[in-house]
């Protein structure tokens, strides 16, 4: 057992937004049809088709590979997509279906079809997304030497969280968060008495949408009250998926239209577990009053009583409050970007806007 005893990302889940970042049209769960139904929702929201091969009692027993095939043709005639990728469950898995061989006995035309072997069993739940980034290499959706990169890249995100993430610990109660006021008036009374506020975001992927929302307010209040700040964010619209570098080029036009510009961009929106140190040398020769830190908090070195935490994680939240550090939580913000080709407000901005006017 990992010891971890509260619930956790799916790896299934995993491989479904990492499909979506690759620009897949549809998803086909090969599985019931309840399997990952609340991960389905928002991926819809967001353009990707996610249908299901609905097992049933018998197909536990016989093979589902008729279930699929059907799945597959319905796919393909309604929908006509360019891609589908074919994500493997615990029941499929159980029974050894042959997944690739079914696909091999329908007719696609030029859709490209493949499978991702996954299963909701896996120790963590970045393997789902590393097995759906080896799949596409494979199909030739990306090159390998990126899906090789966005690997190392998960595998330091589970070496961060096992560290100083939610599986540091084994069990964390989900919190409720703390009003944003008291932490609005920090940041308002620190620039109004002169002094200098540094806002640092390491958001992942398409929760940025809503996190770089404090960049413009932070601006927008020492415009209003006085002082410094220092904007540093993981927006580098050169580096990751296709999808995600959409959402960088996205919120830096959203930013560049109220007057917004970062004074440093340290890598990707994939790239949030390795860039801490980075932006933390950046900003100690800003040598801020008070630190804003927003998105995936544990991956910045140099959390403290100088520091604001805002995390849209329940249980990291409750994390970060256990360590006695000044933190608010942004509850549903996943929900609010997905399909998202603006900045969402986020309520702490929101706050601090309200308490300056």
């Amino acid at each position: 057992m990992s010891g971890v005893f509260h619930p956790r990302p799916n790896p299934i889940v995993a491989a479904m937004y990492t499909a979506m970042d690759m620009d897949v049209d549809v998803i086909v769960m090969h599985g019931p049809s309840g399997c990952s139904f609340m991960a389905s929702r928002p991926l819809e929201n967001a353009g990707v088709r996610v249908v299901t091969s609905s097992m049933k009692d018998n197909d536990l027993i016989f093979g589902g590979g008729d279930s699929l095939e059907r799945a597959l043709k319905e796919a393909k005639e309604r929908f006509d997509p360019h891609t589908i990728a074919v994500i493997g469950t615990c029941a499929s898995t159980i029974i050894g279906d042959d997944i690739k061989a079914v696909i091999g006995r329908v007719d696609m035309g030029d859709t490209i079809c493949f499978p991702i072997d996954c299963h909701g069993c896996l120790e963590n739940n970045t393997e789902g997304a590393i097995r759906a980034l080896t799949a596409g290499a494979k199909a030739g959706i990306i090159p390998k030497d990126e899906a090789d990169r966005q690997a190392k890249l998960l595998r330091a995100a589970t070496a961060l969280e096992r560290t100083r993430g939610m599986t540091a610990k084994a069990y964390l109660s989900p919190a409720v968060s703390p009003t944003k006021l008291a932490v609005c008036r920090r940041i308002a009374d620190t620039l109004s008495s002169g002094g200098k506020v540094a806002v640092v975001m390491l958001a992942k992927k398409e929760l940025a949408y809503r996190f770089a929302d404090m960049f413009s307010a932070v601006e927008e209040a020492r415009r209003k009250l006085g002082g410094e700040v220092f904007l540093v964010g993981n927006l580098d619209a050169g580096k990751g998926l296709p999808r995600i570098r959409v959402y960088c080029t996205d919120i830096l036009a959203d930013l560049e239209s109220d007057g917004v510009r970062l004074d440093r961009i340290i890598g990707g929106l994939e790239e949030y577990a390795v860039v801490g140190d980075a932006m933390a040398e950046e900003v100690r020769a800003f040598a801020p009053d008070l630190t804003v830190v927003l998105g995936i908090c544990h991956g910045y070195p140099a959390l403290g009583e100088d520091s604001i935490l805002v995390t849209d994680q329940p249980r990291e939240l409750r994390n970060y409050l256990q360590q006695g550090l000044s933190a608010v939580g942004e509850a549903g913000s996943h929900g609010m970007v997905m399909g998202a080709e603006h900045i969402v407000t986020l309520e702490t901005a929101q706050t601090l806007r309200e308490l300056i006017r």
